[in-house]
């Protein structure tokens, strides 16, 4: 069954904003403009610099965003031509804490786009990365201000989205949690063809095949002793056969054009699916998508408020936070109160840092949903110590403690 697409949009910090769900096979220039019309709810007048993948490369919808307000920053979409390497320079900075260092080319192009006779011409940026190998990675951006090495690390930290979900595959494990349901979908809507798709599939080894017999043919001119054969009829009736082998493989590569002609390239997906047509409840789905969004984010919201009390929050926050929302604990409801006691972690510092966490938390003066209860976050006292479990007592107050040593 084709699947149904979601559409998500994250900050540039990689934390997801909203998620559209839409129907099977709506490519992302089709889409673009209409999630974009959402950020323009969220942001308002000033202007955002949207930035994705190739799956968006259309010239023309990058003069629609640049109309409606919106900058750009994609990869460009071959075919395009190297840049010389003398125009590569290195470029050494730092952003958000991380040392970059990239070979970089920047030059203005000119993209052209519409019907013939009737071209329009769009100037735009390119930024070019030169990797070790020797390979190059061409960016483009209407966005001019920015210095060429942020130009590069703003788009290659749009990795950051797949890594979201891939930790939430990993941690949250939330999908394993549902049950999707299914409802039925349209079954007169346009599908890739499957038979086309097995002629592409021929018609790429017909192709690599005669590729493979003109070299040989080429190598047989090229070791061809003119003392023997001095004439090209010599030649080719010394060649007979592999000239033969290379016809019928021209051959057969027309009968196959000839055939995919005939088939059309999309058919309704009533048409190549046997079983009723069916996709994922909407509803369902899209609300298993929010909480996914909510948990991560409570998450991250946490992981900040360790980072002033804990070195290592970058490589390690997120898997503290992990550990002290599995720790146990105690809950005593008051008057006024609900606390939350919560048992100390595996060493002391982390003790200290979560403390820290639990007295900014304290300071919200959340109250429990639907009640007039104020949450108290509280560490209990670590157990005894002796000689041969030493270990500083930590401190079960919940406030923010004077913390000397950090992880």
């Amino acid at each position: 069954m084709p699947a149904t697409t979601d559409y998500w949009v994250h900050d540039a910090s990689s934390e997801p904003l909203f998620v559209v769900p839409t129907e099977a096979n709506r490519g992302l220039v089709q889409m673009l403009p209409g999630v974009l019309a959402e950020v323009r709810k969220l942001v308002g007048e000033r202007r955002v610099t949207v930035v994705f993948d190739r799956g968006g490369w259309s010239p023309k919808l990058f003069a629609r965003l640049l109309a409606d307000g919106f900058d750009l920053l994609t990869y460009r979409k071959a075919p395009y031509r190297p840049v010389p390497l003398g125009r590569f320079r290195r470029h050494r900075a730092s952003f958000d804490g991380r040392a970059l260092d990239y070979w970089l080319a920047d030059q203005p192009i000119r993209l052209e786009y519409g019907p013939k006779g009737r071209r329009k011409r769009l100037s735009l940026r390119q930024v070019t990365r030169l990797r070790d190998s020797g390979h190059q990675t061409p960016i483009l951006t209407s966005r001019r201000d920015l210095a060429a090495v942020e130009v590069a690390y703003r788009m290659f930290e749009r990795w950051g989205q797949e890594n979201f979900f891939k930790y939430l595959r990993e941690e949250f494990a939330l999908d394993a949690l549902v049950d999707y349901g299914t409802e039925p979908a349209d079954a007169a809507r346009d599908v890739p063809n499957p038979e086309r798709r097995k002629i592409n599939a021929e018609l790429r080894q017909a192709r690599a095949h005669l590729e493979q017999l003109q070299a040989h043919y080429g190598l047989a001119a090229i070791e061809n002793r003119e003392r023997r054969r001095p004439t090209m009829r010599g030649f080719k009736i010394a060649n007979a056969a592999l000239a033969a082998r290379v016809r019928r493989a021209m051959r057969r590569i027309h009968e196959l054009e000839t055939k995919r002609a005939a088939v059309p390239a999309r058919v309704p997906v009533q048409e190549v699916v046997a079983a009723d047509v069916v996709k994922l409840a909407v509803e369902r789905k899209h609300l298993t998508d929010l909480l996914k969004m909510v948990a991560y984010q409570a998450e991250g919201d946490l992981v900040r408020l360790l980072a002033p009390h804990y070195r290592r929050t970058e490589q390690e926050g997120r898997t503290l936070i992990h550990s002290a929302l599995a720790a146990g604990g105690d809950l005593e409801v008051t008057t006024n109160e609900l606390r939350v006691a919560l048992h100390p972690l595996s060493s002391p510092h982390k003790t200290r840092a979560l403390a820290a966490v639990c007295g900014a938390l304290n300071a919200t003066a959340t109250h429990y949903p639907g009640t007039r209860l104020r949450m108290r976050f509280t560490l209990k006292p670590e157990p005894p110590t002796s000689s041969a479990f030493p270990g500083a007592r930590n401190p079960s107050n919940g406030e923010q403690p004077d913390i000397s040593e950090r992880g």
